[in-house]
């Protein structure tokens, strides 16, 4: 089976296309996990299958990296569309469709096999749960947001377990994001997240960008209007544009940052 391998801020997933041959189905959950793996497999946060659906480009589904397919993953969204232009699939613009529906992407630097820039719309969110300097939001995956100074030294681990595994989130399992100003400077966000599924902090998330920039929003009390706001995962700078509401909804997000290959090879199933 012939794969590529791309990373979107540090955040790494393993790329099949499945247009004309189906090497993966979704039951095949041991062996998503072997190709996962970073001591008997490829290694990466998840795999992503690029398939041929009518009415798009083409379609994305996504695994954890433990084998079972997830909700939308905001940096394989961007990384499957310069996996997509780089095999000839599209040009810079792609419209897909994944887990949660449609989705645009678009490519606005980088040639073929380069890092490239990619801007992925994600969804609409319509409802955010405020609780303190903690905020529950589903931006394609499901997010709890705390707002806390000090993450440089948290245990990201064990922080982000006491929650996934609290009673409240047990049973579907939610993502983990601890989030603080950049330097100071409220405009700019720093974050990190523990991911379900990987079950273990990783470099980035972008879903998990896309819900800190929303919920620094709400926690601020901003005025309704397009936003811009930077933040810095430890795999790499991203950033979100969005506008939101009266009525507390936000429309038209972005999420924007880098995505690259990394490699390609064969492994026998």
């Amino acid at each position: 089976m012939h794969f590529c391998k791309y990373q979107g801020a540090g955040n790494d997933f393993v790329m099949l296309d499945q247009r004309t041959h189906r090497w993966i189905t979704r039951d095949d959950t041991d062996q998503i996990a072997r190709l996962c793996d970073r001591r008997y497999g490829i290694g990466a946060d998840g795999l992503i299958l690029l398939q041929s659906v009518e009415g798009h480009d083409f379609e994305m589904v996504y695994f954890n990296s433990d084998g079972r397919q997830s909700t939308l993953c905001g940096n394989g969204g961007r990384c499957i569309a310069a996996f997509a232009r780089d095999i000839g699939v599209t040009g810079s613009e792609c419209r897909f469709l994944a887990v949660d529906g449609p989705h645009e992407a678009v490519i606005t630097s980088g040639n073929i096999g380069e890092l490239s820039e990619v801007s992925l719309k994600m969804a609409d969110v319509r409802h955010v749960t405020r609780e303190g300097n903690s905020f529950v939001l589903n931006t394609g995956s499901p997010h709890f947001v705390r707002f806390d100074e000090s993450i440089d030294t948290a245990d990201m681990v064990a922080e982000g377990r006491a929650v996934r595994y609290s009673q409240r989130f047990r049973a579907e399992g939610i993502n983990v994001n601890l989030v603080s100003s950049l330097n100071g400077d409220p405009d700019r966000l720093k974050i990190r997240t523990y991911e379900r599924g990987v079950e273990d902090e990783t470099l980035a998330c972008g879903t998990g960008v896309t819900a800190a920039a929303i919920a620094s929003h709400q926690l601020r009390g901003l005025p309704p209007g397009k936003y811009h706001i930077p933040v810095q995962a430890p795999g790499g700078n991203m950033s979100v544009r969005f506008t939101a509401h009266t009525d507390d909804s936000f429309t038209d997000i972005w999420l924007c940052g880098p995505a690259a290959y990394v490699f390609e090879g064969d492994i026998q199933l």
